[in-house]
């Protein structure tokens, strides 16, 4: 192994505090901002031994890792990547852990890395072909899985306009299975006007709604490159934003159903881009 091994027998260690009280809105170490305008660790928390190999191999190096024997044997292979040579690896008994973390962690094992620079736009859509943008979606959870199901149905970039929660928060890194690691993202700086820029790029922008006006789906993907738009759950997207599109697409829907989750429609969306033949055409 290219790690440290160092035993934990105190919860109250120091050397630990990067993966303290997790689920603490005072003093959890992955946000940048805490109340009071105090200013976070911001770090990145892989849990779960899947999980941070995806970080092991993403750019989000891992500076130190807390975890029970059983898992540290399970990674023995991925703790040998020269990126993470002389990193600490903590060793604690499931009850230590606990203590340390706030709560019992059935995964056993947990990566914590600093942020990297973040990457710009213009970085982001260079040789993509089908991306993702999200306007107002704040919810952890939702965003993970549109990582997820990024990773899987081949989009090459996430990326978020306004009012959208962080993508490197533990949950969402968590419920994408590390994808949000490891799929490129990036933020707008003017949204929407920025949008602009991949219309430069040559990408169709589409953006998914119900309302007046929307085309089907099937009949929106089969550009060489496209841009998804997505928006929260309920309101979806803003009106400024629709106008910004190139096209406004449904997905059919029966019984009534007026709209999808926000991560099962982006699903839907890139799936049909899959099944279009057009990704890479």
């Amino acid at each position: 192994m290219r790690v440290d091994v160092i035993d934990i027998d105190d919860p109250g260690d120091p050397r630990v505090d990067d993966f303290r009280d997790l689920n603490s809105v005072d003093r959890r170490p992955d946000v940048p901002a805490l109340p009071g305008g105090r200013v976070g660790k911001g770090l990145v928390i892989a849990e779960g031994v899947l999980v941070v190999q995806r970080m092991i191999a993403s750019r989000f190096t891992p500076h130190a890792f807390l975890g029970v024997d059983k898992r540290l044997r399970e990674l023995a292979d991925d703790l040998m990547d020269p990126s993470i040579q002389g990193a600490p690896f903590f060793r604690a008994s499931a009850e230590v852990m606990a203590e340390i973390v706030g709560f019992h962690l059935n995964r056993g094992v947990l990566g914590a890395a600093r942020r990297p620079s973040v990457l710009s736009v213009a970085e982001v859509i260079d040789h993509a072909r089908t991306i993702a943008i999200l306007e107002g979606v704040n919810d952890h959870e939702n965003i993970g899985s549109i990582f997820r199901n990024a990773a899987g149905l081949g989009v090459d970039a996430v990326l978020f306009g306004a009012g959208c929660a962080d993508p490197l928060y533990r949950r969402c890194v968590r419920v994408s299975m590390g994808h949000a690691l490891l799929v490129p993202s990036a933020r707008f700086d003017n949204w929407p006007w920025d949008l602009a820029l991949l219309r430069d790029n040559d990408f169709r922008l589409v953006s998914l709604t119900p309302g007046p006006g929307s085309v089907p789906l099937a009949q929106a993907v089969d550009a060489a490159k496209v841009a998804f738009l997505v928006g929260a759950e309920g309101p979806g997207l803003s009106e400024t934003a629709m106008r910004a599109s190139d096209v406004r697409a449904r997905i059919p829907m029966s019984r009534g159903t007026d709209s999808l989750n926000v991560a099962t429609a982006a699903a839907i969306a890139f799936y049909e881009r899959v099944r279009s033949g057009t990704m890479d055409a």
